[in-house]
């Protein structure tokens, strides 16, 4: 992928639409002075580079019922032909998974998993999860209490970087 060189316009940008995707384009363009028509153009810059993916909302998983969220380490046996094929198109299945990363260390995979309560996660690891071909092992850690859950990207390391004279990708 090319650099995109990004200024601190388009990290004030970015910065507010991260906290408010539904900002109107007159909004935006007054809390960070610029014209509704100069803001529209870096907008629709950002977005045809790829900086701004796409848009969404936020849903709060208890008002909707997830009381139980955990992150699960999958060890994979490495000695089945496509193990990591078969596995990462039984993840797409899966709408527990809502986070699913190959690592490195101890385990194969790390997927972030939520679920009504112990029963649906329980219904999920032992009969999903657990019947999947090549998994060897698996390894819960539930979460207790989210200290912080901020999927966005921080800007202010983006700020940070063009302050020192360096492109951001």
């Amino acid at each position: 992928m090319n650099a995109i060189s990004l200024d601190a316009t388009d990290c004030r940008i970015l910065a507010v639409l991260q906290n408010e995707g539904r900002i109107s384009n007159l909004d935006l363009a007054e809390r960070i002075s610029l014209s509704p028509s100069a803001c529209l153009r870096r907008l629709r810059l950002l977005e045809e580079q790829g900086v701004i993916e796409h848009y969404r909302a936020c849903l709060n998983r208890e008002v909707l019922g997830f009381e139980m969220e955990a992150f699960v380490q999958v060890s994979m046996r490495n000695d089945q032909q496509d193990w990591h094929e078969q596995f990462t198109a039984a993840l797409r299945d899966w709408p527990e998974v809502v986070g699913a990363y190959a690592v490195t260390g101890g385990s194969h995979y790390l997927l972030r998993v939520l679920a009504h309560n112990l029963k649906h996660y329980s219904d999920f690891v032992l009969h999903r999860l657990y019947r999947t071909p090549g998994v060897m092992d698996i390894r819960s850690n539930i979460v207790l209490q989210t200290l912080k859950d901020d999927s966005g990207v921080p800007v202010d390391l983006i700020e940070q970087k063009i302050g020192k004279g360096t492109t951001t990708a």
